[in-house]
Protein backbone atom coordinates (compact mmCIF):
# COMPACT_ATOMS: atom_id res chain seq x y z
CA UNK A 1 0.00 0.00 0.00
CA UNK A 2 1.12 3.57 -0.71
CA UNK A 3 1.97 5.82 2.22
CA UNK A 4 -0.24 8.61 0.84
CA UNK A 5 -2.72 8.55 -2.02
CA UNK A 6 -4.82 11.38 -3.46
CA UNK A 7 -7.70 10.65 -5.82
CA UNK A 8 -9.42 13.44 -7.75
CA UNK A 9 -8.62 16.05 -5.10
CA UNK A 10 -9.86 19.60 -5.58
CA UNK A 11 -9.43 22.47 -3.14
CA UNK A 12 -11.21 25.80 -3.04
CA UNK A 13 -10.48 28.64 -0.66
CA UNK A 14 -13.60 30.75 -0.56
CA UNK A 15 -14.69 31.08 -4.17
CA UNK A 16 -11.15 30.63 -5.50
CA UNK A 17 -10.19 27.24 -6.97
CA UNK A 18 -6.65 26.32 -5.93
CA UNK A 19 -6.38 22.66 -6.98
CA UNK A 20 -8.42 20.75 -9.54
CA UNK A 21 -8.72 16.97 -9.85
CA UNK A 22 -5.26 16.10 -8.51
CA UNK A 23 -4.36 12.42 -8.22
CA UNK A 24 -1.03 11.08 -7.00
CA UNK A 25 0.62 8.47 -4.82
CA UNK A 26 3.67 8.49 -2.57
CA UNK A 27 5.20 5.02 -2.34
CA UNK A 28 7.48 3.62 0.32
CA UNK A 29 11.12 4.58 -0.07
CA UNK A 30 10.76 6.89 -3.08
CA UNK A 31 11.71 10.55 -3.44
CA UNK A 32 8.92 12.56 -5.04
CA UNK A 33 9.28 16.25 -5.84
CA UNK A 34 6.41 18.61 -6.61
CA UNK A 35 7.50 21.56 -8.74
CA UNK A 36 5.50 24.44 -10.09
CA UNK A 37 5.49 28.22 -10.49
CA UNK A 38 4.52 30.57 -7.68
CA UNK A 39 0.80 30.31 -7.01
CA UNK A 40 0.52 26.84 -8.51
CA UNK A 41 -0.89 25.32 -5.31
CA UNK A 42 2.21 23.40 -4.15
CA UNK A 43 1.96 24.29 -0.46
CA UNK A 44 -1.83 23.86 -0.52
CA UNK A 45 -1.40 20.37 -1.95
CA UNK A 46 1.16 19.54 0.72
CA UNK A 47 -1.14 20.70 3.51
CA UNK A 48 -4.02 18.77 1.99
CA UNK A 49 -2.00 15.57 1.75
CA UNK A 50 -1.01 15.93 5.41
CA UNK A 51 -4.56 16.63 6.57
CA UNK A 52 -4.19 20.31 7.47
CA UNK A 53 -6.62 21.34 4.71
CA UNK A 54 -9.78 19.41 3.86
CA UNK A 55 -10.33 18.85 0.13
CA UNK A 56 -13.43 20.28 -1.49
CA UNK A 57 -13.72 17.11 -3.57
CA UNK A 58 -11.87 13.83 -3.86
CA UNK A 59 -10.21 11.62 -1.27
CA UNK A 60 -6.92 11.43 0.62
CA UNK A 61 -5.78 8.09 2.03
CA UNK A 62 -2.85 7.79 4.41
CA UNK A 63 -1.24 4.65 5.77
CA UNK A 64 -2.37 3.74 9.28
CA UNK A 65 -0.32 5.46 11.99
CA UNK A 66 1.86 7.12 9.39
CA UNK A 67 4.90 8.77 10.99
CA UNK A 68 5.72 12.05 9.27
CA UNK A 69 8.79 14.25 9.71
CA UNK A 70 8.27 17.83 8.49
CA UNK A 71 10.84 20.44 7.50
CA UNK A 72 9.32 23.92 6.94
CA UNK A 73 10.61 26.64 4.63
CA UNK A 74 11.94 28.53 7.61
CA UNK A 75 11.15 29.01 11.26
CA UNK A 76 10.94 32.44 12.84
CA UNK A 77 12.47 32.44 16.31
CA UNK A 78 12.96 35.51 18.48
CA UNK A 79 16.72 36.19 18.22
CA UNK A 80 16.76 37.51 21.81
CA UNK A 81 15.43 34.20 23.15
CA UNK A 82 18.17 32.06 24.73
CA UNK A 83 17.53 28.72 23.05
CA UNK A 84 20.32 26.19 22.50
CA UNK A 85 19.89 23.56 19.80
CA UNK A 86 19.59 20.80 22.41
CA UNK A 87 16.60 22.57 24.00
CA UNK A 88 15.06 23.38 20.60
CA UNK A 89 15.02 19.68 19.67
CA UNK A 90 13.14 18.94 22.92
CA UNK A 91 10.23 21.23 22.09
CA UNK A 92 7.41 20.49 22.62
CA UNK A 93 8.24 16.91 23.67
CA UNK A 94 11.48 16.27 25.59
CA UNK A 95 13.90 13.87 23.90
CA UNK A 96 16.96 12.20 25.43
CA UNK A 97 20.23 13.96 24.67
CA UNK A 98 21.57 10.81 22.99
CA UNK A 99 18.58 10.79 20.61
CA UNK A 100 19.05 14.47 19.76
CA UNK A 101 22.77 13.97 19.21
CA UNK A 102 22.15 10.97 16.94
CA UNK A 103 19.73 13.00 14.78
CA UNK A 104 22.23 15.85 14.53
CA UNK A 105 24.98 13.40 13.58
CA UNK A 106 22.81 12.08 10.76
CA UNK A 107 22.48 15.58 9.34
CA UNK A 108 26.15 16.43 9.83
CA UNK A 109 25.81 19.08 12.55
CA UNK A 110 26.42 17.24 15.85
CA UNK A 111 28.88 19.97 16.82
CA UNK A 112 26.04 22.48 17.03
CA UNK A 113 24.16 20.82 19.89
CA UNK A 114 25.15 23.50 22.42
CA UNK A 115 24.99 26.46 20.00
CA UNK A 116 22.27 29.10 20.27
CA UNK A 117 19.66 28.73 17.55
CA UNK A 118 19.82 32.48 16.89
CA UNK A 119 23.52 32.16 15.98
CA UNK A 120 23.05 29.50 13.27
CA UNK A 121 23.52 30.23 9.60
CA UNK A 122 20.72 29.45 7.16
CA UNK A 123 22.32 26.18 6.11
CA UNK A 124 22.99 25.12 9.69
CA UNK A 125 19.42 25.90 10.71
CA UNK A 126 18.00 23.81 7.88
CA UNK A 127 20.10 20.83 8.98
CA UNK A 128 18.93 21.30 12.57
CA UNK A 129 15.32 21.44 11.36
CA UNK A 130 15.97 18.27 9.35
CA UNK A 131 17.42 16.59 12.46
CA UNK A 132 14.27 17.57 14.36
CA UNK A 133 12.16 15.95 11.64
CA UNK A 134 14.09 12.69 12.09
CA UNK A 135 13.41 12.36 15.82
CA UNK A 136 10.28 10.23 15.38
CA UNK A 137 11.90 7.88 12.84
CA UNK A 138 9.57 9.04 10.04
CA UNK A 139 8.18 6.80 7.33
CA UNK A 140 7.58 9.94 5.26
CA UNK A 141 9.89 12.96 5.31
CA UNK A 142 8.22 16.12 4.01
CA UNK A 143 10.13 19.22 2.97
CA UNK A 144 8.35 22.43 2.00
CA UNK A 145 10.88 24.45 -0.03
CA UNK A 146 13.41 23.64 2.68
CA UNK A 147 16.41 25.13 0.84
CA UNK A 148 14.90 28.56 0.36
CA UNK A 149 17.60 31.14 0.99
CA UNK A 150 20.51 28.75 0.41
CA UNK A 151 22.87 29.21 -2.52
CA UNK A 152 23.08 26.60 -5.28
CA UNK A 153 26.01 24.75 -3.69
CA UNK A 154 24.23 24.66 -0.33
CA UNK A 155 21.04 23.41 -1.95
CA UNK A 156 22.86 20.67 -3.86
CA UNK A 157 24.60 19.50 -0.67
CA UNK A 158 21.27 19.48 1.19
CA UNK A 159 19.58 17.38 -1.49
CA UNK A 160 22.47 14.92 -1.51
CA UNK A 161 21.98 14.56 2.23
CA UNK A 162 18.29 13.83 1.65
CA UNK A 163 19.24 11.04 -0.80
CA UNK A 164 21.62 9.56 1.77
CA UNK A 165 18.99 9.68 4.53
CA UNK A 166 16.46 7.97 2.29
CA UNK A 167 18.94 5.17 1.66
CA UNK A 168 19.88 4.91 5.33
CA UNK A 169 16.40 5.13 6.87
CA UNK A 170 14.29 3.65 4.09
CA UNK A 171 11.78 6.49 4.37
CA UNK A 172 9.87 8.09 1.53
CA UNK A 173 10.57 11.75 0.80
CA UNK A 174 8.08 14.32 -0.48
CA UNK A 175 9.66 17.62 -1.45
CA UNK A 176 7.93 20.77 -2.61
CA UNK A 177 10.09 23.25 -4.47
CA UNK A 178 10.18 26.05 -7.00
CA UNK A 179 13.91 25.40 -7.52
CA UNK A 180 14.74 23.51 -10.66
CA UNK A 181 18.52 23.61 -10.87
CA UNK A 182 19.26 20.59 -8.68
CA UNK A 183 16.10 19.33 -7.03
CA UNK A 184 14.89 17.32 -10.00
CA UNK A 185 18.09 15.29 -10.21
CA UNK A 186 17.66 14.25 -6.58
CA UNK A 187 14.21 12.79 -7.31
CA UNK A 188 12.89 9.43 -8.40
CA UNK A 189 9.71 11.04 -9.65
CA UNK A 190 8.68 14.63 -10.37
CA UNK A 191 5.14 16.02 -10.39
CA UNK A 192 4.70 19.30 -12.23
CA UNK A 193 1.79 21.24 -10.75
CA UNK A 194 -0.06 24.33 -11.93
CA UNK A 195 -3.41 24.03 -10.17
CA UNK A 196 -3.61 20.57 -11.70
CA UNK A 197 -1.04 17.89 -12.53
CA UNK A 198 0.50 19.08 -15.81
CA UNK A 199 2.84 16.09 -16.14
CA UNK A 200 4.69 13.61 -13.98
CA UNK A 201 7.32 10.91 -14.23
CA UNK A 202 11.08 10.49 -14.11
CA UNK A 203 13.04 13.78 -14.01
CA UNK A 204 14.27 13.45 -17.60
CA UNK A 205 10.75 12.75 -18.83
CA UNK A 206 9.28 15.78 -17.05
CA UNK A 207 12.13 18.10 -18.08
CA UNK A 208 11.44 17.34 -21.75
CA UNK A 209 7.63 17.40 -21.50
CA UNK A 210 5.91 20.22 -23.47
CA UNK A 211 3.77 21.12 -20.44
CA UNK A 212 6.86 21.55 -18.28
CA UNK A 213 8.73 23.58 -20.90
CA UNK A 214 5.71 25.84 -21.36
CA UNK A 215 6.00 26.76 -17.67
CA UNK A 216 9.77 26.80 -17.15
CA UNK A 217 11.52 26.92 -20.51
CA UNK A 218 14.33 24.57 -21.52
CA UNK A 219 17.20 25.55 -19.23
CA UNK A 220 17.00 22.72 -16.72
CA UNK A 221 18.85 20.04 -18.71
CA UNK A 222 22.19 21.79 -18.25
CA UNK A 223 21.58 22.14 -14.53
CA UNK A 224 20.73 18.46 -14.26
CA UNK A 225 23.98 17.61 -16.02
CA UNK A 226 25.92 19.96 -13.72
CA UNK A 227 24.37 18.41 -10.61
CA UNK A 228 25.11 14.90 -11.80
CA UNK A 229 28.67 15.78 -12.73
CA UNK A 230 29.34 17.24 -9.28
CA UNK A 231 27.45 14.42 -7.58
CA UNK A 232 29.31 11.67 -9.45
CA UNK A 233 32.62 13.45 -8.99
CA UNK A 234 32.11 13.64 -5.23
CA UNK A 235 31.37 9.91 -5.12
CA UNK A 236 34.42 9.12 -7.26
CA UNK A 237 36.57 11.28 -5.01
CA UNK A 238 35.20 9.46 -1.96
CA UNK A 239 35.93 6.09 -3.50
CA UNK A 240 39.50 7.10 -4.37
CA UNK A 241 40.07 8.42 -0.88
CA UNK A 242 38.76 5.16 0.55
CA UNK A 243 41.12 3.22 -1.66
Amino acid sequence: MSLVEAQGVSVRIGDTPILSNVSLTIGRGEIVTIVGPNGSGKSTLLKTLLGAIAPSAGQIRRASRLRVGYVPQKLHIDPTLPLPVSRFLSLPVPVPKATALSALERTGVAGLIHRQVADLSGGQMQRVLLARALLNDPQLLVLDEATQGLDQAGSAAFYRLIEELRSELGCAVLMVSHELHVVMAASDRVICLNGHVCCEGAPEHVASAPEYRALFGTGTHGALALYRHEHDHSHDHGRKAAE
